[in-house]
């Protein structure tokens, strides 16, 4: 087998791609900016341009095994993304398609969450475990859930959307998707700052949050107040690790996963998140279940996660029929 893969996970301001071995060392990685181009021809022009000198430079020619590609919205199954809400080119697009073609080498797509899961399993903190749901705390809530080894994509290739289970039945939150009491309309990054201009406007207790502009205040800004002692800002961490804990005893009913890894800048809360959230779970488990699952916190590199989890599905990318098609013709022998 060839010695790397490139892995190339596609945001809603940057794309960032990466040479990885075997053993999940990103040998070297860039970026480009996601937006810069109106037609997605030209980026890919310039993505293709930019990782073909980084495949360069690191003497890596014709040692690409797969491409892998993380993205909002990328559908596995169809290799297209159907609704790519933030990205600057209309949908769908068909992503895997266009990328092997362009550099010649087989490419799997799927969305930036199970890329992160099949990133744990294959580099982090899941490697020998076959059934977990790996949970992304950042600007939204994503999910990625394996059973039995493998990703559950579901019939179509969209599941594992647990951001937007409801967790709020009646008076919840609007959440970008357009539902309301969506557990990422709590929970995420932006939740927790949703939080704070609750707690401070029904509150009358002096608070460091108050010192920032009511709609400025970010979920750092919370971090950051709670680790001072500020008490409105630690009852929103509980508030907040609450609904999680509950929320993952409603998901272990589902796949009975061994353990819930945890992924973002939310996750790194230490114990003013896990503390409310353990207990929560824990109270609200089915008692079946209870005392079962572990919460793991990622061990992937922030910075290399989103590439090493791509990177992970381009081990398992196979060539498209054309590509089959020249691989075959050019394994006959020429007649004499």
């Amino acid at each position: 087998m060839k010695p790397y893969v490139l892995g190339i996970d596609i945001g809603g301001t940057n794309t960032v791609f990466g040479l990885v071995d075997a053993r999940g060392k990103v040998i070297a990685s860039s970026s480009i900016k996601t937006g810069k181009h109106s037609k997605f021809a030209d980026y890919l022009d310039e993505l293709y341009t930019e990782a073909t000198r980084l495949i360069q430079a690191n003497d890596a020619v014709d040692k690409v095994h797969g491409i892998g590609i993380g993205a909002p919205n990328a559908n596995y199954y169809t290799g297209t993304i159907d609704d790519g809400v933030n990205l600057p080119w209309p949908s769908p697009i068909p992503l895997a398609q266009a990328v092997s073609e362009k550099f010649g080498i087989p490419t799997a797509v799927t969305n930036d969450a199970n890329a992160a899961a099949l990133g744990e399993m294959t580099y982090g903190a899941a490697r020998g475990l076959k059934d977990f749901i790996m949970i992304t705390l950042g600007t939204g809530v994503g999910s990625g859930i394996v059973v039995n080894g493998q990703v559950v994509y579901g019939h179509d290739g969209l599941a594992g959307e647990l951001g937007h289970m409801i967790v709020k039945r009646n008076n919840g939150r609007l959440c970008g998707c357009g539902r309301t009491g969506c557990l990422e309309a709590y929970c995420s990054a932006t939740g927790v700052a949703r939080s704070a201009r609750e707690f401070l406007e029904v509150r009358t207790e002096p608070s460091l949050l108050r010192e920032i502009p009511i709609d400025q205040i970010t979920s750092k800004d919370v971090y950051d107040a709670a680790m001072q002692g500020d008490q409105i800002a630690k009852d929103i961490f509980d508030y907040t690790g609450t609904i999680l804990g509950e929320a993952l005893a409603d998901m272990m009913v589902f796949s009975s996963p061994q353990a819930f890894i945890l992924f973002g800048g939310l996750a790194k809360s230490g114990d003013l998140l896990m503390k409310p959230l353990v207990e929560a779970m824990d109270r609200s488990m089915l008692s079946l279940f209870r005392g079962k699952p572990k919460v793991i916190m990622s061990e992937l590199k922030e910075a290399d996660a989103a590439v090493l989890g791509a990177s992970a599905l381009g081990w398992e990318a196979k060539p498209s029929i054309a590509q089959a098609a020249a691989i075959a013709a050019a394994a006959v022998p020429a007649a004499e």
